[in-house]
């Protein structure tokens, strides 16, 4: 026995110097690919005076060209730049993916074990020096600090190209307590507020465009000048697992609301204090075939109650408003052009109703990883969301991306493939300059060649005071009372509390006590999602399934909730089917993304309920499967219905 497991530890031992080597040998080969990509690079643009004129020489040639006279007319800059770029260089300013922040405010050039993200993107240096990049959105959330030193590098690093560039950077909604990959990243430091879709049950559009103006701040302060907001899609859908990004189900508000945050992110004209807005996903996701997202086959959208209009309203809002750029989605809208293949790949969608029907003179870019597969360690992540086109090639998907007349590719390092159908004569150098003068422009308009870096003192701005009250602000009215039987609420000081789905810690504080010794019991529940299967990790991390609670759940929390008084709080991310739950319960509060002490703060009186219902609430899954995905509030008897809401 003892020989056994002296093999036994012999083979660990060799098990683990073997991965010790093996790692340091892919250490040694990410150093040498990194230090071969910094060794193609110039050296840092030199301030040069010409004429009285100080300037950045970006292309290094030691005088002054349009492109870098911050003086010359915006076209001038424009088709300057244009030409003096090479078939690679506009290939890899068509595409924007992720990119990777180091922790420490280092260049991401290998994986940190401290961090996820980096298993999964290229190099920095590879991204920008071989693949001729310089649009990206970032999922990480380091100190801001160490966020500003990183970007301060990552746009050295760009100068130091042949025209020097500088990056965009990008991100998806990041001031909310949501962290879903893909979606919106939770970042502590920033300002918190709840979902968009709290946001619409305020009803404040003023509230809104302040909203929007924070954001613009805080952004700026980070170098994030392209914001992937707002989420403009109407929640007629109640299935659907991305109804909390959006504002709701009435359309009309979904526009003011739409209008407002644009305005508000954007300033009253695109310039170098403003954040550009990316709204999506046009014509609207809202109408979902079953409720599937369409992140995943099979990647359709239904218009059975012909109202495509209504979804399409928030979107002539954001036109109104000259938002900066459009995101078309990844569905098919089945009978809205003369091919049913997704919006991204669709030349009816993109050429004859964003470019000629509403005359949008701005970038469109398609949502994210529609071309290709994305794994994760070998593991089905996501697959690539080419509805409708699922046979053809990869060369075959950009050829057709481009055709339909889209801008910019979304999560895809694909700049490569592109320079080649350049090359080959497949796509047309003069269609891709089409897409490059509009990319190029808003760079320019943002001011981006000239205020290319972050003060460092940019981090002082964060947990800002007058932000956080906001914040807090727009929590508290978004909270939306729905039942208060007897006028249960607001409890009474002397009132012992049992809490149900809070954490110990923040039970303890709040003097908790066993259900037995409670005068009330206070339970949060999330809405119901997940009872489904899937073979993809996104697909799972989203949720979805059915809007009910299991038998099996309901057994659990029903005698419970019978035993005393109860007052449930729960976040809707999507409708809920709850007709049990609302029939047992004393109170029930809708809440959407709301911080646990402001919850207590409406429970105790120390505030009035101001929100109003952004959607229905259906009765059954039954009356969910008869309604028609893209009309709104058809669904019979609701349990509460758009606009409901009480006060005390």
């Amino acid at each position: 026995m003892k020989k056994i497991v002296k093999i036994i530890g012999y083979g660990f031992s060799l098990l683990f110097l073997l991965l010790v080597i093996s790692l340091g040998f892919k250490m040694f080969q990410w150093n040498r690919a990194s230090q071969n990509n910094l060794a193609q690079l110039g050296e840092a643009a030199q301030r040069v005076t010409e004429n009285g004129y100080t300037f950045r020489d970006l292309n290094k040639n030691g005088k002054l060209d349009p492109y870098e006279d911050a003086r010359a007319a915006l076209e001038d800059r424009v088709e300057d730049l244009v030409r003096q770029m090479t078939i690679e260089e506009k290939a890899g300013a068509m595409f924007i993916t992720v990119i990777g922040v180091g922790q420490d405010g280092n260049l991401m050039e290998r994986p940190e074990f401290d961090n996820l993200f980096s298993f999964l993107f290229p190099a920095n240096t590879e991204l920008i020096i071989q693949k001729k990049m310089n649009h990206f959105n970032i999922m990480d959330s380091p100190d801001p600090d160490k966020m500003i030193l990183w970007h301060n590098r990552i746009q050295k690093l760009a100068e130091r190209s042949r025209l020097g560039i500088p990056i965009t950077i990008a991100s998806d909604p990041r001031h909310g307590f949501a962290q879903t990959v893909g979606v919106s990243l939770f970042t502590p430091y920033f300002s918190r507020w709840p979902s968009a879709i709290g946001l619409g049950a305020t009803r404040d559009t003023a509230l809104v465009k302040t909203f929007a103006e924070m954001v613009r701040k805080e952004y700026l302060a980070l170098g994030i000048r392209l914001a992937l907001s707002p989420q403009s899609d109407v929640a007629t859908e109640p299935r659907w697992t991305r109804i909390d990004g959006t504002f709701g189900e009435d359309a009309a508000l979904n526009a003011q609301m739409t209008a407002a945050y644009i305005q508000g992110i954007q300033g009253d004209s695109l310039g170098t204090q403003s954040v550009a807005a990316m709204v999506k996903h046009f014509p609207g996701s809202g109408p979902l075939d079953g409720g599937k997202d369409n992140h995943f086959p099979p990647g359709t959208q239904s218009y059975r109650g012909g109202m495509l209009e209504y979804h399409l309203a928030p979107f002539e809002a954001a036109f109104t408003s000259n938002v900066a750029a459009v995101m078309p989605y990844y569905s098919v809208p089945k009978g809205v052009t003369d091919e049913d293949v997704a919006a991204g790949y669709n030349k009816g969608i993109i050429t004859g109703m964003l470019r000629e029907k509403y005359g949008f003179e701005g970038l469109i870019c398609t949502d994210w990883g529609i071309i290709s597969d994305a794994t994760i360690l070998g593991m089905k992540f996501k697959p690539a969301s080419a509805h409708g086109v699922e046979h053809l090639s990869v060369d075959e998907r950009i050829i057709k991306i481009v055709e339909a007349g889209a801008d910019m590719i979304g999560g895809e390092i694909l700049s490569e493939e592109l320079a080649r159908l350049i090359r080959s004569g497949r796509i047309s150098e003069a269609r891709i300059d089409q897409s490059l003068r509009r990319i190029l422009a808003l760079k320019f308009k943002l001011g981006l060649f000239e205020n290319t870096y972050l003060d460092p003192s940019n981090s002082k701005l964060f947990n800002n005071p007058v932000h956080r009250q906001k914040g807090i602000e727009a929590q508290q009215k978004s909270l939306v009372l729905l039942k208060n039987k007897g006028n249960i609420l607001p409890l009474k000081s002397s009132q012992k509390i049992h809490f149900y789905g809070f954490d110990e810690d923040f039970a303890e504080q709040h003097a908790g006590v066993p259900v037995e010794e409670a005068d009330v019991i206070l339970a949060k529940l999330a809405a119901p999602s997940g009872r489904f299967e899937s073979e993809y990790m996104m697909e799972k991390m989203l949720g979805g399934g059915p809007l009910d609670f299991s038998k099996e759940e309901l057994d659990k929390m029903l005698p419970l909730f019978k035993s005393k008084p109860t007052l449930l709080v729960m976040n809707l991310k999507r409708p809920a089917v709850i007709p049990e739950l609302v029939e047992t319960v004393t109170a029930f509060i809708a809440e959407f993304n709301v911080e646990n002490d402001i919850i207590l703060d409406l429970v105790n009186g120390k505030f009035a309920p101001q929100g109003k219902l952004p959607f229905d609430l259906p009765e059954s899954m039954e009356a969910v499967e008869q309604q028609l995905e893209d009309v709104p509030f058809d669904t019979p008897h609701p349990l509460f219905s758009f606009g409901d809401g009480l006060t005390y």
